[in-house]
């Protein structure tokens, strides 16, 4: 009697998905990892392979006795970049930048190939979106234009890799990542399985050659990078471009960093001219006025840990509908209502929830950390009750829903900065520590200390447990 063969896994065909590479062993119509639809392919199965030791090409050496100097920092020729990238570009680093559309990579990394690129320093600039002569129109605009700064107009991995070879260039960028493809893989440019082998091979030649590499990556609508998360990880730097296209400031956040800190954040204004670093943008976020206004107050924001004065405006009217609008930008929504309800139940002001609110940031700065919340609170009350608060005063504190004013970090730094651009008086949660020397502080507790400065109603009751510091 014939015995039946059962097919051994050698034997057995496989099935994989051309645009993310996940394998089963049956057909589907659909991926279940990536939704396409017609994707999954018949394959054969892979032979079973081990690995054979193999001859080291260095050898291991104490790590006292490692070369540090080649990892070396290199200038790219802009500041705020360089503090966010800890000092420069180190040699064979590859760094990931990741924005909106829009928001001015294209622009920012063609000012940086040409401050960049010396006698020395070579630089390759590879764009897979754009034509040549569109780049140089660009180029010519911003003034970005060096005869050692390279121009190639490519969506082929191999020929981005033969450009290498006949500039060899200190710093290459490509823009992006997402347009280019390599012939040896299937599916499309931008396609998960694309986008791992682009990315792996322009790393493996950065590390080979020790040349810096800076990639610029797409968003999906959530704001998240899009393509596979093994990009992020297999890149050395993560940097996210952050920016409202109607407003000038652009920011550059460092989300992972192995050369250096992701605290730090650089600032830049977009105008017509190109794109130029503010070593000091808190001018942005400020309205200069000669007297004060009802409805404003001034804050001191952490960016990382930079320090950014910044006004929050208020306005209320009597409402003609039932239910009262309430409009925020620049803020939260949930920060701005909680803010509403503190000062109605623990500031006793009840004319706030009859009436149309609308708050917002100046210069397009969005402010989302606890410590605007007195700000956000002194501007309401200031508006309720039409009273300006005083000149020159800057309002920092968490505020809790029991009225509590609770402390936030780098009260010092903040201090320090506002006093820097010349505001005198300060309302900070109790013990600030170390007080800039000039600067007029009042500790407030809670929240009926702090709704003293108010002219009004500071003629009206006692402050309750302000102490003011010089």
């Amino acid at each position: 009697m014939a015995v039946a063969r059962t097919k051994s896994a050698k034997d057995r065909s496989s099935y994989r998905c051309t645009d993310c590479g996940w394998t089963t062993v049956k057909w589907l119509g659909r991926c279940p990892e990536c939704q396409a639809w017609g994707t999954v392919e018949e394959y054969g199965a892979p032979a079973v392979r081990t690995t054979a030791v193999g001859r080291v090409s260095t050898p291991a050496l104490p790590i006292g006795q490692v070369d540090g100097r080649t990892a070396t920092a290199r200038s790219t020729g802009v500041d705020e970049l360089d503090r966010v990238l800890g000092g420069g570009l180190v040699p064979g680093a590859v760094v990931l930048l990741a924005g909106e559309p829009g928001v001015g990579k294209s622009t920012l990394l063609l000012d940086v190939a040409a401050k960049a690129a010396g006698p020395e320093h070579r630089t390759l600039y590879v764009t897979g979106e754009e034509s040549a002569s569109q780049v140089r129109l660009r180029a010519d605009r911003i003034k970005a234009i060096d005869d050692h700064l390279y121009l190639a107009a490519e969506t082929d991995l191999s020929a981005v890799l033969g450009h290498l070879d006949a500039v060899k260039p200190s710093l290459l960028i490509l823009d992006s990542v997402q347009t280019v493809a390599s012939p040896e893989i299937d599916g499309a440019a931008g396609g998960m399985a694309q986008v791992r082998e682009v990315a792996g091979a322009l790393i493996r030649v950065s590390k080979e050659r020790g040349m810096s590499t800076l990639l610029v990556g797409h968003v999906t609508k959530d704001g998240a990078i899009a393509g596979p998360r093994l990009l992020e990880h297999l890149v050395d730097v993560v940097l996210s471009f952050e920016g409202d296209r109607h407003a000038r400031l652009r920011l550059v956040r460092g989300v992972k960093n192995r050369y250096g800190t992701t605290d730090e954040v650089g600032c830049f204004e977009l105008h017509d001219e190109g794109i130029t670093g503010l070593a000091d943008p808190s001018g942005l976020f400020l309205t200069r006025r000669d007297e004060p206004v009802p409805g404003t107050c001034l804050t001191v924001t952490l960016e990382g840990r930079r320090p950014l004065v910044a006004e929050v405006q208020a306005l209320t009217v009597d409402s003609q509908i039932p239910s009262p609008r309430r409009t925020t930008s620049g803020l939260e929504t949930s920060r701005v209502s909680m803010m509403l309800a503190v000062l109605e139940q623990r500031g006793r002001i009840s004319a706030l929830g009859k009436r149309d609110i609308y708050s917002a940031t100046v210069g397009g700065v969005k402010l989302s950390e606890p410590a605007a919340d007195l700000a956000i609170a002194l501007a309401l009350a200031s508006a309720a009750s039409d009273t300006p608060l005083p000149k020159n005063l800057v309002a920092i504190g968490e505020v809790g829903l029991a009225g509590e004013v609770r402390r936030v970090t780098g009260v010092q730094r903040r201090l320090a900065e506002a006093h820097r651009l010349g505001f005198t008086h300060a309302l900070v949660p109790t013990d600030p520590g170390k007080i800039p020397a000039g600067m007029k502080v009042t500790e407030v507790a809670d929240m009926g200390a702090a709704l003293s400065v108010l002219p009004r109603r500071g003629r009206a009751e006692a402050p309750r447990d302000g102490k003011d510091r010089r």
